[in-house]
């Protein structure tokens, strides 16, 4: 099945804006949700009353304590997490022209998840010794730097001739991502029982740890990886005509790729550090948007980080509500979503859609 040709495809800034406005709706609505309910006008007063606004309507002090310092660091940390997986997503597929290619896939959520599981398990010594300041980012580094070192192997290996195709890319990031699992698994053996429950929500994915400090340290990585992401948009552009032909358009296909790479590292790594291995996103989301507004990657990573947003914040609010009072692990959620929507695009056509 084929997109939508060009002309029926709707402008990017009006896209954005629609799922900014639903992206704003469901944060709403996830404020408002839990075991003391709220109504979007009392959600609006509580916000507007800590940003010193005037609105006809006040609200109630309780109100402005649930909202400030119980739900909106979580629906914050999912903004932060699902525009970090579908912005470096979409970035992803089209630096390797792959639309399959996934972080994942490629190696840098095991990576990341390695280097995380292995520091809770074997970093004690490490911990205590971090200032208190710059404990709340000692996680994310970390799971940064796994990241980094898995995707730099992958690319490494991959590399042929000079040149690293996608195809190569994808499955050296195969490889990389058993070899983390049983590097994960190994750490799993001989944690102690106070460790497997620190390290469980890794596999399945949870936002129940969100803090204002978490929230802090998430945004700095995801906002300079979709920086980067935005600036080269015009050279994943031109690299979809292929390398050779991208550089003969002046692009530095080399150095493009390095900034990509430690970019996509950069935002799995404090995604996967702060609520654990969330899937789908990063693979789905970037579909769905490509065959809406097209291949242009300015648009694209732009939607996709909103989309992603969107996703992880209703997924939470699913998640922490429908098995009331226990909380349904966010990667469930992600998984019964996004699994059969890439199925129905792989059986209409539309996985390939948009890349060549």
């Amino acid at each position: 099945m084929r997109g939508p040709e060009p002309s029926a495809r709707p402008r990017p800034d009006r896209a954005l804006l629609v799922l900014a406005v639903a992206l704003g709706a469901a944060a709403v609505v996830a404020l408002g949700t839990g075991a003391v309910a709220l109504s979007p006008g009392e959600v609006l007063a509580a916000l507007a009353r800590r940003l010193d606004v005037a609105l006809p309507w006040d609200a109630h002090p309780r109100a402005e304590t649930i909202v400030w310092s119980l739900r909106l660091p979580r629906v914050a940390l999912a903004i932060l997490v699902g525009a970090g997986l579908a912005g470096a997503g979409a970035a992803l597929q089209g630096l390797v022209r792959n639309a399959l290619a996934d972080p994942g896939l490629v190696g840098v959520s095991s990576g990341a998840a390695l280097a995380a599981v292995a520091f809770i398990v074997a970093g004690g010594v490490a911990t205590s010794a971090v200032p208190a300041a710059l404990a709340p980012w000692t996680l994310p580094a970390v799971a940064f730097a796994g990241a980094l070192a898995a995707t730099t192997l992958a690319v490494l290996l991959a590399r042929q001739g000079g040149q690293t195709s996608s195809a190569s890319l994808i499955l050296a990031g195969v490889g990389v991502t058993s070899l983390c699992g049983a590097g994960t698994g190994l750490f799993l053996f001989v944690a102690d029982d106070a460790q497997l429950r620190s390290v469980t929500f890794w596999t399945l994915g949870s936002l129940g740890g969100a803090t204002w400090a978490l929230v802090a340290a998430v945004a700095v990585p995801v906002g300079l990886a979709l920086a980067v992401s935005l600036r080269h948009a015009h050279d994943l552009d031109r690299l979809l005509l292929g390398e050779v032909e991208a550089r003969h358009l002046g692009v530095d296909v080399e150095r493009v790729t390095r900034r990509l790479v430690i970019a996509v590292a950069l935002a799995i790594g404090a995604s996967v550090a702060a609520c654990g291995v969330i899937g789908f996103v990063g693979l789905v989301v970037p579909h769905l948007v490509r065959g809406w507004l097209g291949p242009s990657h300015r648009g694209l990573i732009a939607a996709s980080a909103l989309g992603g947003a969107l996703l992880v914040v209703v997924a939470d609010l699913v998640a922490r509500t429908v098995v009331t009072p226990a909380e349904l692990p966010i990667g469930i959620v992600t998984a019964l979503a996004g699994a059969p929507v890439l199925l129905v695009m792989v059986v209409r056509g539309g996985a390939m859609r948009g890349l060549p």
